[in-house]
């Protein structure tokens, strides 16, 4: 009981704050590993000999990259700091791990052009956004109708990384099969509508202020997934955007047909894309 009242505080700061879903789950979970890993001990009774010791298991048994263990650490920060209301000075001062420095991978255009051609449907869409716009997979993921001016051909990026908007350049060659694919989306928009769904999940507080946008047009997922959800919250019936495991595994598996011995990803692309900006004298 007492563990579902302290997950159930850290959910509300973490929300109240404005953190993504993606980092909720995240925090939650190095939360739960902590106290296990701690016999079920409450945090409230542990200090820095616990989380010492949690962090060099971390490190030394299972061995994780800096960054995961700099995410534990960052989510027992929070847990302290902002769920427990303890100054901890020796927690914020806890050196953290170093990224060990290495080189981007970057493709060549040829390459690029031979990982696409393998490429299918909006997956190919979105890859090309990737590289011909520089942008991470999840802002391309999580483009919205409205964000894409073809008019000016551009691309309006929300909540970027350190939650800044940033403009890029909407490219030609996407053009065309972008249209098209939104032709489509708005088919199975109108079909929503149709069956009575709620559209899309709208940020922050904006349901609220804007109670009918969720069913807009603008506001709808340039890259919807093929099925609907049911908020655990609210109960309403959703269309969440393509999750982020179907273009990787796309990428991954072009890479492979394209016989191409470089380890690349969905970031490979935005590296490309400047790498090749550079080249080309911008």
């Amino acid at each position: 009981m007492k563990r579902s009242i302290l997950l159930e505080r850290i959910r509300t700061e973490l929300r109240t704050r404005h953190y993504s879903r993606r980092t909720e789950k995240a925090y939650i979970g190095w939360v739960l590993r902590f106290i296990r890993f701690n016999t079920m001990k409450h945090p409230a009774a542990m200090g820095e000999a616990e989380v010492e010791s949690f962090l060099s298991y971390l490190a030394v048994v299972k061995r994780v990259s800096a960054s995961t263990q700099n995410q534990a650490l960052s989510a027992l920060l929070f847990l302290y700091k902002d769920v427990l209301g303890r100054k901890l000075d020796w927690l914020e001062t806890l050196v953290r791990a170093k990224k060990p420095k290495r080189l981007p991978v970057v493709l060549t255009r040829d390459e690029v052009h031979r990982i696409l051609k393998n490429i299918m449907d909006e997956k190919w869409i979105a890859a090309m956004l990737l590289y011909g716009s520089g942008l991470r997979l999840m802002e391309c993921l999580r483009l919205r109708i409205k964000d894409v001016d073809f008019g000016y051909r551009q691309i309006v990026v929300r909540e970027g990384k350190g939650k800044r908007d940033r403009i890029t350049m909407l490219p030609n060659a996407v053009t065309t099969r972008l249209q098209h694919h939104l032709e489509a989306v708005k088919r199975i928009h109108e079909l929503d509508m149709k069956e009575g769904r709620d559209g899309v999940k709208l940020p922050n507080a904006l349901e609220r202020k804007y109670p009918n946008a969720s069913k807009q047009w603008g506001w709808q997922w340039v890259f919807p997934a093929s099925r609907c959800y049911s908020d655990p919250d609210t109960g309403c019936m959703y269309r969440h955007h393509l999750h982020e495991t179907a273009v990787q595994k796309a990428v991954r598996v072009a890479t492979s047909r394209s016989g191409i011995p470089k380890r690349v990803t969905c970031h490979t692309f935005r590296h490309s894309f400047a790498t090749h900006l550079l080249e080309d004298g911008y």
